[in-house]
């Protein structure tokens, strides 16, 4: 996953990055920042959640790329047969 190192206090995790939520030990792609809380939704689409951002780490380097390239691919075909994610 990802590199463990939690990010810098005060930094936001920026609408679209990779991260692996700690608590629920689940990869997901971020959403929005409302309330103090962060939206994710799981990589290959379903129901958001929120998350405290200090349980939050990105996942880096090239796995992480594929996995949300991946991700991004079945939402677009998905929208493309018309399906809700």
């Amino acid at each position: 996953m990802g590199s463990g190192r939690a990010k810098p206090e005060g930094t936001r995790l920026p609408v679209g990055q990779l991260v692996h939520d700690t608590r629920q030990d689940k990869r997901a792609i971020v959403m929005d920042h409302e309330g103090g809380l962060v939206w994710l939704r799981p990589e290959r689409g379903g129901t958001e959640w929120t998350a405290r951002a200090g349980d939050l780490r990105p996942v880096e380097g090239s796995a992480g790329a594929r996995a949300l390239l991946s991700a991004r691919v079945a939402d677009a075909n998905a929208r493309s047969r018309g399906e809700a994610l």
